[in-house]
């Protein structure tokens, strides 16, 4: 037995044993076969797992200088990937910073109104803008949604077709662009600040959507779809959902941390122009092209946000599409802007319908996007029209009370700021971000 032993033993084993004043000693195997605990452990099968759950190969260490190494641990090293080492002297891609985006530098009066915004913004609620105060300069082409932050409301996004999404510092002494979003690979169609922490929503033609972090400019999460994303919306009492609509009718309601479909709202195959959460969240308002065809039916459909059904889809019967919806901020009522040339008012309870006697009159040349908001107050209705101009209608009345000439091309969306009531912001058509006190 020592004689075998002495044969099959690992020369350098033996030499750092003694030199480690080790004495090593045979035991001899237990000549009883013992009994295993588990009766399967050595029945073979032939059918192999699944990808997701067979282990990975484990990483062979590194060799310890002047240890053997057998041929079996060099022939897993020799399989191992090599990694390269990382050169220092290589560029680092980073989103191009143009400005800041802290507060520091606002206007005084600006910041006194934002800061004391409980105590100031109530005798502010019944004025109306005046004039444009600040004109926001840097897209290419047609900008299509602007949206204020409501945590940091000195902040404005811009979604535009160039592909790109502006992040404006607006009331800034320095430089007005704070950020250039370029994470999409086409044009933008919509873009929506998160109600928590400093990060935006978008969504476009590259059929995606992409949650920024606007202060580390890091995409921090894309959300694939299978048509080209037209409009999204956060879930109003929960920052991790939010609402998406798409060109071949699709409406998901998706769960950021985990990037996955809560909800899928089915009905057909026409493009979604717009979606609103109701007053109390429990519904989702959606309108949709349905021009030419069924015109009576899904032009605007509310849904049961938890249930995934419609509970009517015939809402709206005029022969006209709606490419705009939205919710009062009180009160159990809707309006749609219909490409009629006119906003309808709808009752938020069922059966959701139409009030013939009601309805504010636009002045614009019907064709084009344009969008309409309410107040904070919900006392004021303003709408951008293609005309180039702002209306403003009073929501009792429904009668308007001022206009404002803004652009030579449509008004493509309008922003009613989070804490100034009679700030504005708007966009046009030909590439323009204005902001109006």
């Amino acid at each position: 037995m020592d004689l075998l032993c002495n044969a099959y033993s690992n020369a350098s084993d033996n030499e750092e044993a003694e030199a480690e004043g080790i004495k090593e000693t045979f035991t001899p195997p237990n000549p009883k076969r013992l009994k295993p605990d588990n009766p399967f452990a050595h029945t073979k099968f032939h059918h192999p797992l699944p990808e997701s759950t067979q282990f990975p190969t484990p990483q062979a260490e590194a060799p310890v200088p002047g240890r053997y190494i057998s041929k079996r641990e060099r022939a897993l090293l020799a399989t191992q990937p090599t990694v390269p080492e990382p050169n220092p002297n290589a560029p680092v891609t980073t989103l191009p910073v143009f400005g800041s985006i802290s507060d520091s530098d606002v206007r005084r009066d600006v910041m006194s109104l934002l800061r004391n915004k409980g105590k100031k913004g109530t005798s502010q609620l019944g004025q109306l803008p005046q004039r444009m105060s600040v004109a926001l300069n840097r897209h290419t082409k047609a900008v299509n949604a602007v949206h204020w932050s409501p945590t940091h409301a000195h902040l404005l996004a811009s979604a535009s077709m160039d592909h790109t999404i502006c992040i404006w510092n607006v009331w800034s002494s320095d430089q007005k662009v704070a950020r250039l979003l370029n994470f999409h690979s086409a044009a933008v169609k919509d873009v929506k600040w998160s109600h928590q922490g400093l990060s935006v929503l978008s969504c476009g033609y590259d059929s995606s959507s992409r949650l920024v972090d606007v202060e580390k400019g890091l995409e921090i999460q894309v959300f694939k779809e299978d048509q080209v994303v037209s409009v999204i919306q956060f879930h109003p009492d929960n920052s991790n959902l939010f609402v998406s609509g798409g060109s071949k009718g699709g409406i998901r309601l998706w769960d950021v941390r985990s990037g996955k479909v809560v909800h899928e709202y089915i009905r057909g195959h026409d493009p979604i122009l717009d979606l609103e959460f109701s007053t109390n969240s429990k519904q989702i308002i959606s309108s949709s092209d349905v021009s030419g065809r069924n015109l009576s039916e899904n032009s605007i459909v509310v849904w049961d946000v938890s249930r995934q059904v419609p509970l009517s889809n015939q809402v709206y019967v005029e022969a006209f599409t709606c490419p705009c919806v939205r919710s009062h901020p009180f009160e159990p009522f809707f309006v749609a802007q219909s490409n009629g040339n006119y906003i309808a008012i709808f009752s938020l309870s069922p059966p959701f319908k139409l009030n013939k006697y009601k309805r504010y009159e636009s002045h614009g040349v019907s064709g084009f996007p344009i969008k309409c908001v309410f107040s904070l107050d919900g006392e004021k209705l303003v709408s951008g029209s293609s005309d180039g101009s702002l209306y403003f209608y009073d929501y009792r009345s429904s009668e308007l009370v001022r206009k404002i000439k803004a652009y030579e091309q449509a008004c493509i969306d309008v922003a009613i700021h989070p804490v100034m009531p009679n700030v504005i912001a708007s966009c046009s058509w030909n590439g323009e971000v204005s902001v109006f006190e």
